[in-house]
Order: C-alpha cells, then structure tokens, then sequence
C-alpha cells in the first residue's frame, strides 16, 4: 500500500474535477487526481459533447430534405470523433504534463481526511468530491426485462432505430428526440407530467409547438406505468391507459448523483436527496471536503461544474471567503429553435418581485437578420426590477449565444442602460439584445409628457 500525502485531492476527472486539478497544480498545489472511468466525465463522452454532436449532423440531415439509412451510422461516427479530436485535452497525458498525479481508479474514504484508491492511501489538506451524476432509471415495472438505452449507451447505436420512443420531456429527451427525428427515425416523446416544466411555458410552448410541426409525437400527462415487449417490439403503457409502440426505447427522466463508491459516512458527510450536502462555500459537513457539480445536487449543468472549481480554488487555496450562486447562471437547450433561461422566469420574478417588476420583450419578427434568414421564430423578454434585469428568457435562433449578454448583466449587477448602451453591428441576431433594452426605455422616452415638455422648452430657448 502506498501512502501518499497531497495538498489536493480530486475525486473525478469530468469537467469540474479536471477544471480543479488543472487550476490548482498549476498555481503551486500538489494535486492528486482520481478517476476510475473516462477521462472527461459525461460531459465528453456521454452528454453536453456527443449530443451537439449528433445535433449538428442532424441539422446538416434537415436542411438537405432527407436522411437516408446510413447517414444515422455516419452522424454516430461523427460524434464518436468530436470526443476523439477532444479526448487529448483531458487525457492522463496531459493532466500528468501539467503537474498533477493522476490515478486511474476510483476513491473511498477510509477517514475524514483519507482516501483509499486501489493500492493507494491518500491524505489531502482539502479534498474535492467531483464525482458527477448517472442517469437516473426509474423503477417501471418491466423496464428491467426491456432493452433500453440512456445517454451513456445511445450514441453506441449505428443502426437508426425505426421508432424511437423516449420516457422524459426535459432537454435531454427533445434534443435526442429532433436529432432522431431529422435523421429519419419516428419519435414518441412520453412526458408523465408537462414537457420543460423547468422553463417558462410560453417560450417552452414556442419549442414545443416547433417539435410538434416536424412530426415529434410529444405525449404529455402520460405517467409510464409498465413497459413491455422484446428488442424491436416495446410498448409503454401509461397510467390512463394509453400504450405507444416503437422499436427502441430511451430513458431519459433526469439524473443521479454519484456517490455509492464513496462511502461518505467514514468521512462524516452527510447527504440530501439529490446529492451530497454542502453550504454556500460548497463544503460538506467536513470542512476538509467540497463537492462540486452535479454530486453537489444543485443545477446540473458543465458550466455550473466548472464555476464550483473557480469558487472552491479561491477557498481551498489563497483561504479566501467565496460562495458559490446560482441566480446568474444561463442554461440553453440546442433544439431548433433554442430555448435558453438566465436568473428568474416570469412567474419566478413575478412570486418574488411582486408589482416591483417589469417585463419587456422584443420579438424576432421585428429583427432584420432573422428576417433574412427565416428565422423569426421566438421571442426574447427580461425581467428587470428597479432598473436592474433580474432574469432573462429567450427561445428562438441562437437564443443559447444570445443568453450570454443576459448572464453578464446579472453576474455583474448592471443596468439596462448600460445594456442599451451596447452597439451592436447591424444586422445581427444579437441587436434583439438592444432592442430588448430599448423596449424598456422606449415608453419612459417617447410617451413621457415630462420628457415632451423639456424637449420643447429647450428647443425654444436654442438660438
């Protein structure tokens, strides 16, 4: 057995892990890092990369009119070399190259301060748990003598399914279902509640309605109460009764944090019912231990793994106070069109803010380049209290770049004056942005009296 004391011990190598190993080796910190599976988490190898992976080749399928057969084999075969072309930089090698100590095996506690990994006994001055998450397998009855895939095994797949059926209307499930859907497959997406339940339902109603029109079965209210059938032969019926047949099926109904092999309890960690417990500073209830991203049971999300790094470096390293939030933090989903969310939704803002709030909107009708292009689909609104936007909600075409201007005002507490201040290169998709900003000054400009009367008391006094 090998004993091994570090300043940094790092349990996972996704996004978040490898963002804290990285950072800390290279300011001066011994870093151990372990990971027992693939280098690069879900993230490359199962989620946020192969998915726009798979988006993009279906997008490319869409616009030609037709997807024979074997572009699906082809469309896998690409996503499998985007995590290739990437795979190098999260690989051991360069991990090793940058100073840390990478053990390929996974972590246990043995200790509140010590971590057994096969032959090796780790001691860290801090430790950090960025195990990530699994998909979540609901227990269906039937579905364990039923083939199904998840995002770990879907994009194996080479053959096109002929009829995919997909338990779980979140973002997952519909960006595999229009990827699908536009690479030739029939699509049933079967929702126990509503589809994007997380997000603002007019906007969510834009997506839907787009979905819907490209021939994407999206059964809502139908709660999978048994599965049944063979490969090529699956049927899910509902709760009321209703039974929707294809011939593969995915599971996608959320996820699950990763702790099982960790054995928290010899660490004195306690957890909650979507992961491990931590505080504002993302300390687990021992204080030597972190837990970041998706194992820390907030939104589950790449960014937001790599935002904990940046927030744990500055604590576990300089000693700083630092806290991690979630009121700034964008997600988008990758559909056509894209749906994408910053701080609070309409109704959020409305519960909270009360007659303090404000909503304007712009419509991408009114902008040139979406007009140019065909793409005048959706809308962008803000919610601004006093001045300030406190959420931002857009759907429509590049609504997941269109977000970012939205993320920075509310990480930085800006104004909408300094938003409306923004030039913005004519004709973008990005003038909606301003345009937005400018819907909100608009009536405090052009249909204030006050502002009427001093205009022309000025213009009477200019020589």
């Amino acid at each position: 057995m090998e004993r091994i004391q570090t300043d940094l011990l790092v349990i996972g190598g996704g996004s978040g892990g490898l963002s804290v190993a990285a950072g800390a080796s290279q300011m001066g910190a011994s870093v151990v890092l372990l990971e027992g599976h693939k280098m690069g988490g879900d993230c490359l190898n199962y989620g946020c990369v192969p998915s726009k992976a798979l988006l993009s080749q279906a997008k490319a399928a869409h616009a030609k009119g037709s997807a024979p057969a074997k572009a699906y084999s082809a469309a896998q075969d690409h996503v499998q070399a985007v995590i290739d072309t990437i795979a190098p930089h999260d690989s051991v090698e360069r991990f090793e190259g940058l100073g840390v100590r990478v053990i390929e095996a996974y972590g246990q506690f043995i200790s509140p301060e010590i971590v057994r990994a096969d032959n090796y006994e780790i001691k860290a001055r801090r430790i950090i748990i960025a195990t990530g998450s699994s998909p979540l397998v609901p227990p269906i009855p039937g579905l364990e003598s039923v083939p199904y895939e998840t995002n770990e095994t879907l994009f194996q797949l080479r053959k096109r399914p002929d009829h995919l059926l997909i338990i779980g209307g979140g973002p997952i499930g519909l960006e595999m279902a229009q990827a699908h859907k536009r690479l030739g497959c029939e699509v049933t997406v079967i929702e126990g509640a509503k589809a994007l339940s997380k997000d603002d339902p007019e906007a969510a109603s834009v997506l839907l309605d787009s979905l819907r029109e490209e021939g994407i079965l999206i059964e809502e209210d139908a709660l999978a109460s048994e599965i049944r059938g063979t490969a090529g032969a699956i049927e899910v019926e509902a709760k009321d009764g209703r039974v929707f047949k294809g011939t593969h099926l995915l599971v996608a109904v959320g996820r699950k944090a990763n702790i099982d092999k960790l054995d928290l309890g010899a660490a004195g960690i306690e957890t909650t019912r979507t992961g491990i417990k931590v505080d504002a500073g993302l300390k687990t209830t021992n204080r030597r231990v972190y837990a970041i991203g998706d194992v820390a049971g907030g939104l589950q999300f790449t960014h937001v793994a790599g935002y904990h790094a940046g927030v744990v470096i500055r604590s576990a390293l300089f000693g700083l106070p630092a806290k991690a939030s979630d009121r700034h933090i964008p997600w988008s989903t990758y559909t056509t069109p894209e749906l994408a969310q910053v701080g609070l939704t309409e109704a959020q803002a409305r519960a909270e803010h009360g007659g303090n709030l404000e909503v304007v909107r712009f419509d991408y009708a009114g902008n040139d380049r979406a007009i140019a292009e065909g793409q005048t689909k959706g809308f962008a609104k803000v919610m601004i209290v006093k001045g300030r936007p406190v959420g931002a909600t857009i759907v429509g075409h590049q609504a997941g770049e269109l977000i970012n201007t939205w993320a920075l005002a509310l990480a930085n507490k800006m104004k909408m004056g300094q938003i409306a201040a923004m030039v913005a290169p004519y004709p973008t998709i990005g003038e909606i942005n301003k345009r937005v900003a400018g819907a909100y000054f608009s009536p405090r400009l052009f249909e204030s009296n006050m502002v009427k009367r001093v205009v022309g008391a000025v213009q009477r006094w200019l020589p």
